[in-house]
């Protein structure tokens, strides 16, 4: 080898080994890659790296395409590599167009498109792979899909300097997301204050501590959809199960309902307050407004107003419900109203497709209301289309009434308090209470963006980010005010965590928003992870998807006439080429129990063959779904039979 310099030979197989588990963390994105390799001609690493590739262009071509770029001597390879001097000189060679200090030997890199040559222009270093190591261990993850990575995030500076001002962190908004974050950058060492300060609904709704899913949201949804639950299960399987003779079912006890959940709710609120003190975080019950980026003007309920300085602020605000924007509109109320009702909301329109819609609208009607919703055009839209067909069919079963392809355009109260709704088809309707749920918008009014140079979205109130980071580099955002985030409050509190840890304990790691695990509370359940049917065929074409289905009677529902009326359904979305599951749905009881394990098994990349191949526990609903066979291209039916 020359004297002024390594040989290329063991340069192909040196420091880059003890590298090679990195190239694990190079995630191999969902498009078409671009793979480049270069060496030079007699190179045996060189030759087997690129074979390796090639050969998985062959398999897949669709997902890669590879660019071998040879030289015919190791010196004209170095010369190209390193530049004229044949030593790394920054500036000098295709070396010094990247960082990576792997970047010594056969590099491999994925670029932006094919082609391009040493004597043309070459594809630029989109994603520095490795060398001869590094690209064997990359290919293995490609056909590894358990071999998952956390994703890695990449900030902008944001210039923090540790004690520079009244706090650390600034957490504006008291909800899950916030309490999580707040906590956790408390025990990593930061100065953290909290601002929460609840603004009444138009219908005058308060409440505390927690945020909308505590209060207004998930917690109390959860308990009156087990309470219409518990109502319907007495009148459809009780006789069936021997606990009843076919008395009547007796009627809910609204105030009764709405005064134990409340109290279940008020003790949250306090555990909040509890924790809050016990994790060394300051809460303030304070309105916040930006006076520029490193200062907060806090106003409390009486007014008074204060001003705190951060070194980072985290927008945590959350969302409200969009209202009607229709003459009379004022008279509806939202998901933000319908638990603290006093009274039972009686004969009620629901307004909107959307899930929350259908889930008051269900626990609603198994409590005994008569319910309609009004649905402008299709429901759940976002989820599986087949699967949410089956919950209109199921709760029109159930008694729940749709005006399909109808929205109120005006509202009249009526003398004796009622609401007159007049429809989009010109037909009229009174009902005791109308309920809007047409989609929610991020609660940024008022929180003074324009002083810092954020604007929000002129259609829904969100804050755009990057890994949670806005415009304003010291100003985070997360959970239903930040847009592109599932409106789920796991997703807001393992977003805060992530972001606490970047930004006070030197993580790396980004929230991962693929496949994330959500159920819909509907009187018959529907879980899901991952993408639906209409998705996966758009995202990789209809002839590399195959779709396996089962219908089937959970032995709860086995023995009730009214409940084998309706039947249980799951279904799981695969890739062919590769076998990789790409979404499981469920719909029927307990889905959220159901999906939850395989929203890990998803995170790690399982695959349709690893499924099946796994052991169910009998008799559950959940061993359907490990036990399919059936694909819809096969046209056979899809009906569970036997044990």
């Amino acid at each position: 080898p020359p004297e002024d310099g390594p040989n290329p030979m063991s340069q192909c197989r040196s420091s880059i080994r003890g590298a090679a588990s990195l190239a694990a963390s190079v995630p191999p994105p969902s498009d078409k890659l671009f793979v480049h390799v270069s060496g030079f001609s007699t190179c045996s690493f060189f030759q087997r790296a690129a074979t390796v590739l090639s050969s998985l262009s062959t398999l897949f071509p669709n997902r890669l395409s590879v660019t071998k770029h040879s030289f015919d001597s190791r010196d004209e390879y170095r010369g190209w590599l390193l530049g004229n001097s044949g030593k790394p000189v920054p500036g000098e060679g295709f070396r010094s167009t990247s960082s990576d200090p792997r970047a010594e030997s056969t590099p491999v890199w994925l670029g932006d498109k094919d082609g391009g040559s040493p004597d043309d222009d070459m594809v630029p270093i989109r994603t520095f792979v490795g060398g001869h190591d590094d690209s064997l261990a990359w290919g293995r993850s490609l056909l590894s899909p358990a071999a998952s990575s956390t994703p890695v995030a990449s900030m902008v500076p944001d210039g923090y300097v540790a004690g520079q001002y009244d706090v650390d962190l600034l957490v504006v908004g008291g909800g899950s997301g916030g309490l999580a974050a707040s906590k956790e950058a408390a025990s990593k060492g930061a100065r953290v204050t909290v601002l929460d300060y609840v603004k009444p609904s138009p219908a005058g709704s308060t409440w505390g501590l927690g945020g909308t899913c505590v209060n207004v949201g998930c917690i109390p949804k959860k308990l009156f959809h087990r309470a219409a639950l518990t109502r319907e299960s007495w009148a459809a399987d009780g006789a069936a199960f021997g606990v009843s003779k076919g008395e009547t079912v007796p009627a809910a006890d609204w105030p009764a309902l709405r005064q134990n959940v409340q109290n279940y709710i008020r003790g949250l609120n306090f555990k909040y307050r509890v924790s809050l003190r016990d994790g060394d975080v300051t809460y303030k019950n304070g309105l916040g407004e930006f006076v520029d980026a490193h200062t907060m003007k806090v106003t409390d309920k009486k007014g008074k107003e204060t001003t705190v300085t951060f070194g980072r602020c985290l927008i945590a605000t959350g969302g409200r419900p969009t209202g009607l924007k229709c003459p009379g509109g004022e008279l509806a109320i939202s998901s933000d109203d319908i638990f603290g009702l006093t009274e039972s909301p009686g004969k009620t329109l629901c307004v909107g497709a959307s899930y929350i819609s259908l889930e008051c609208a269900g626990f609603l009607s198994g409590l005994g209301m008569d319910v309609t919703v009004a649905v402008r055009s299709i429901l759940l839209r976002g989820f599986d289309r087949e699967c949410a067909d089956k919950i209109g069919e199921a709760m029109k079963a159930g008694g729940v009434k749709f005006r399909k392809e109808q929205v109120p355009t005006a509202l009249e109260k009526q003398p004796d308090g009622k609401i007159k709704v007049t429809f989009s088809d010109k037909s009229d309707e009174t009902f005791d209470t109308v309920l809007v749920a047409i989609g929610r918008s991020g609660d940024t009014k008022g929180l003074g963006l324009q002083n810092i140079g954020i604007q929000a979205l002129e259609r829904n109130g969100k804050i755009e980010t990057k890994f949670e980071q806005t415009s304003v580099p010291n100003v985070y955002c997360i959970g239903d005010v930040m847009e592109g985030c599932p409106e789920l409050t796991p997703v807001a509190i393992e977003a805060g965590l992530a972001l606490s840890r970047r930004l006070f304990a030197c993580s790396t790691s980004a929230m991962d928003y693929e496949n994330v695990c959500t159920t819909v509370f509907t009187p018959v359940e529907y879980g899901c992870v991952g993408l639906s049917e209409d998705t996966a065929k758009e995202r990789y074409g209809s002839p590399e998807i195959e779709v396996y289905h089962k219908s089937f009677t959970p032995l709860e529902w086995a023995l009730s006439a009214d409940h084998r009326t309706i039947e249980a359904f799951s279904k799981i979305i695969v890739e062919k080429s590769t076998n990789k599951v790409l979404g499981i749905h469920y719909f029927g009881p307990e889905a959220g129990e159901v999906m939850q394990g395989y929203g890990v098994a998803m995170k790690r990349g399982v695959t349709f063959k690893e499924l099946v191949e796994t052991v169910g526990i009998h008799p559950t609903s959940s061993e359907e779904i490990v036990t399919m066979t059936v694909t819809k291209a096969s046209g056979k039916d899809a009906s569970a039979g036997g044990c």
